[in-house]
């Protein structure tokens, strides 16, 4: 799989930052972090801690006809974060780290009509694994995502597990199946590398997460999302993309106007990244990158996912377009650069990420878009705990 699934936390100067941070206190916007527990036993690899400010970006590298490039070196690539360029560092070894993998299947809605399409899933996925050590959980969701199978590294169980899948009901929450993934894979020991395969359809039917809190919770982790999609029908995505909670800027009358119509948490939430991106314009360009990803979860929440961390996304129809997908993926897996950089502007929220390859425009790269740090008021405030 791609990089060394961690999350990520990055310390901020409270002397620098103060204003930014007393707003987004003020405003009820930064959430509070995750509990945190000791240290873990040091590791040959590189692994972030709840502290760390380093930024991981698994890249994948093709030519414009597919072929995979493995040649190249840190001085080939360039990053912004936030719009300021980065020093860039490659990671070495990373391709044998052990892997924690969630595989997340649609069973309701248009998904159950598909559940017969994966009874020689655990075949394939023994494949994306490799011969890392691993452990594999199996997570079901309708309107509601279920633990089906805990994490284990028996292939077995698996596909026991994924035989055993039975039809839901007519919800397809996608982003609470994600979010629900994302919250075990956190308990997993940080030198684990983290991915989740999700198999849905491409529009979200039913998820209480807003979008604002998908973003942040995708953003908010080195998780890799594969997914392997088959189409919503024309009348669903009509029907389904606008209902998908959100709380987009803003407010009519500008930053700190009240919006009559808008609910108080929406309002605030909003309120926060139009004042935030006036009052620290680095912000702008990650508030551009929220909205932007916002309008793309709805169009096709499944393609959106895998774009923002640096994963992939592909159509099937079939068993066989779905056995050729996954072949695909764990060809891919073993075969990323991961780069590293450490931010020299690390303010709390979002950060807009773009890796580019200096003077190989002939080449086709794809990494994670952004990242999520919080600021250190908010980690102090929560127990110590190791992500």
């Amino acid at each position: 799989m791609t990089s060394p699934a961690v999350f990520l936390k990055i310390k901020v100067s409270l002397m620098k930052f103060g204003l930014v941070l007393r707003f987004v206190i003020l405003l009820g916007w930064m959430p509070v972090a995750l509990a945190q527990t000791s240290t873990p036993p040091p590791s040959p690899n590189p692994v972030l801690s709840a502290r760390s400010n380093l930024v991981l970006v698994p890249a994948l590298v093709r030519t414009k006809s597919g072929e995979l490039v493995f040649t190249l070196a840190a001085r080939d690539f360039t990053i912004t974060d936030d719009g300021v360029e980065e020093k860039v560092a490659l990671e070495e070894n990373t391709d044998d780290e052990p892997l924690a993998l969630v595989i997340a299947v649609e069973t309701g809605g248009g998904g159950a009509r598909q559940l017969d399409k994966y009874i020689h899933l655990a075949t394939t996925i023994e494949a994306v694994v490799g011969g890392v050590p691993h452990k594999i959980a199996v997570v079901g969701f309708d309107s509601t995502p279920t633990l089906l199978q805990d994490f284990t590294s028996d292939l077995d169980v698996v596909d026991g597990a994924i035989r055993g899948l039975t039809p839901g009901n007519g919800g397809a929450a996608i982003l609470d199946g994600l979010g629900f993934s994302i919250d075990l894979l956190r308990k997993q020991p940080p030198q684990y590398r983290r991915a989740i395969l999700l198999l849905s359809e491409t529009i979200d039917h039913g998820s209480h997460m807003k979008l604002d809190e998908a973003v942040r919770a995708i953003s908010d982790t080195n998780t890799a999302i594969y997914s392997l999609g088959f189409s919503s029908s024309k009348s669903e995505i009509k029907g389904e993309a606008s209902k998908l909670n959100n709380s987009e800027p803003g407010p009519p009358g500008g930053c700190m106007s009240k919006d009559p119509n808008a609910d108080a948490d929406t309002n605030r939430a909003a309120q926060t990244w139009e004042c935030l991106s006036e009052i620290a314009p680095p912000l702008r360009a990650a508030k551009m990158a929220v909205l932007l990803t916002m309008n793309q979860l709805r169009r096709n929440v499944s393609e959106s996912v895998a774009q923002l961390t640096g994963g992939e996304y592909f159509r099937f129809s079939n068993i066989r377009s779905l056995e050729k997908s996954l072949l695909t993926i764990a060809n891919h897996v073993p075969n990323r650069y991961v780069l590293s950089f450490q931010p020299q502007s690390p303010h709390p929220g979002l950060h807009s990420i773009e890796l580019r390859l200096k003077e190989r425009h002939n080449l086709v790269v794809t990494a994670r878009r952004n990242y999520w740090a919080e600021s250190e008021d908010t980690r102090e405030s929560a127990p110590e705990t190791q992500r």
